[in-house]
């Protein structure tokens, strides 16, 4: 049986302790999907009722099909995203089909920031932005509770200035 960090995160020793996003975020983006395929039914069967005669109003049914189909991919590529802090930098996975691995070395970021819109705020949510150096591995968490994203953010700017300071 493996046994815990050194470093007090529960992880087994040598593996990344992974943390999952907010079930908030997916809470949202249902909620939002839910209401752009209301907006979109009305308007694909509407407009085309009235122009073109009460058949071509059967057209509302389609955004209804293509959203019981993005509820189920928003439930997937929810599950995908996951994040985890180590000594020198920070990983964050995600992706369904395609699994994308961001390595954001602790040195190399300039700046971090916690944004948090309209939406996200009614939902309890918040995103931070990690720009780095390099432009190519700029990367986002987004759906955290805004509490562990200033926790984050306050974290990783410090030990960016550590990481940094060698340089």
């Amino acid at each position: 049986m493996e046994t815990g960090s050194a470093d007090g995160t529960g992880a087994p020793a040598g593996r990344p302790a992974w943390r999952r996003l907010e079930p908030g975020l997916l809470r949202m983006r249902r909620l939002l999907l839910v209401v752009w395929t209301g907006v979109l039914a009305v308007a694909a069967g509407l407009l085309p009722g009235l122009f073109a005669g009460p058949g071509w109003a059967a057209c509302a049914l389609l955004p209804p099909a293509c959203a019981a189909v993005c509820w189920r991919l928003l439930g997937r590529n929810w599950r995908s995203w996951r994040y985890a802090e180590r000594a020198d930098d920070l990983l964050i996975s995600r992706g369904v089909l395609w699994r994308e691995e961001t390595v954001v070395p602790y040195g190399r970021m300039q700046l971090v920031e916690v944004t948090s819109g309209p939406v996200e705020r009614r939902f309890g949510l918040a995103t931070v932005q990690l720009h780095t150096a390099a432009a190519a591995t700029d990367a986002t968490i987004p759906g955290l509770e805004p509490a562990e994203a200033e926790r984050l953010r306050d974290r990783l700017t410090e030990l960016g200035e550590a990481r940094s300071a060698g340089l």
